[in-house]
């Protein structure tokens, strides 16, 4: 009797999520104990930005995405039990952010992401 495979990670979710600026989609990726680190301009690599599990990484994808500003997957490599992905975005205004996220999974969630993120000035 074999083991029952692990549930991968779905690129395609992350699309849609993403893509589609919904939140809702994209915390269903996460596992509930998930961790997020953010790095950019403001929150430095010595005093990264933590988020803790769905509840806090939900409110943050709430504020992202209630934005004008659109989101697109450029790309997404999944190997094992790490993924990176990265994505571009654009304010109404014309202001571009470009973020790169290296994601640890379990059980095809995201338990761990450090999102390190730039932006036009």
């Amino acid at each position: 009797m074999g083991t029952a495979a692990e549930p991968a990670f779905d690129r395609e979710t992350l699309r849609r999520g993403l893509e589609g600026e919904n939140p809702d989609i994209l915390l269903s990726l996460y596992a509930d104990d998930a961790e997020m680190r953010i790095v950019d301009r403001t929150t430095q690599p010595s005093h990264p930005k933590v988020l803790h599990g769905r509840d806090e990484i939900g409110r943050m994808l709430e504020d992202v995405y209630s934005r004008d500003m659109t989101h697109k997957l450029e790309r997404c490599v999944i190997q094992g039990d790490e993924a990176a992905y990265s994505e571009s975005c654009e304010y109404s205004d014309g202001v571009r952010v470009l973020s790169e996220s290296m994601l640890s999974l379990r059980g095809g969630k995201i338990a761990e992401q450090t999102l390190v993120q730039a932006w036009d000035e």
